[in-house]
């Protein structure tokens, strides 16, 4: 199964300068807990926006770069055809970004957990637009802003409709 992660503004902002635009400590913790043990499919720009590796999980990074080094436990392909060849066919495997690897994935997709942030933002990175004739909601949980964020956000899970 191949599954979209992200956090996105409403007008589908994601970053800038390859960073975050906001601070949000929960949404990183459901990061962690639905990506852990898997194995996680990113941009090369991603990739280095990271101090180091995510740990217990297994990184795929797409990058045009021959040669591209990367620690061990990483793995380095050229397409995103390529990176899902490497992924085992029986697990849960994540796009975690960057906008064009989003852009390539959201029709092949089985699943897309979207933190939607509720502000619109400055961004140079977005999130791609899908169809939602193509999708169904099957989770949605809001979350109101707090000491720790600044803005409300609702986790919304939606798996692909079968045609």
């Amino acid at each position: 199964m191949l599954t979209i992660i992200a956090a996105a503004a409403e007008n589908n902002a994601l970053g800038k300068d390859n960073d975050l635009v906001w601070h949000l400590p929960d949404d990183f913790k459901r990061f962690k807990s639905l990506t852990t043990g898997h194995y996680i499919i990113m941009g090369r720009k991603t990739f280095e926006s990271f101090p180091k590796p995510l740990p217990n999980r297994t990184h795929i990074i797409i990058t045009r770069q021959k040669n591209y080094t990367v620690p061990e436990n990483c793995i380095v392909v050229s397409s995103l055809k390529e990176a899902i060849a490497k992924c085992p066919k029986d697990e849960e495997n994540f796009i975690i970004g960057g906008g064009e690897i989003y852009k390539q994935s959201i029709t092949i997709a089985d699943k897309i957990e979207l933190t939607r942030v509720h502000t619109s933002i400055e961004a140079d990175t977005f999130f791609p637009e899908f169809d939602s004739k193509d999708w169904q909601l099957i989770a949605e949980e809001f979350h109101s802003k707090d000491e720790k964020h600044l803005y409300d956000f609702t986790y919304l899970t939606y798996c692909r409709n079968e045609n």
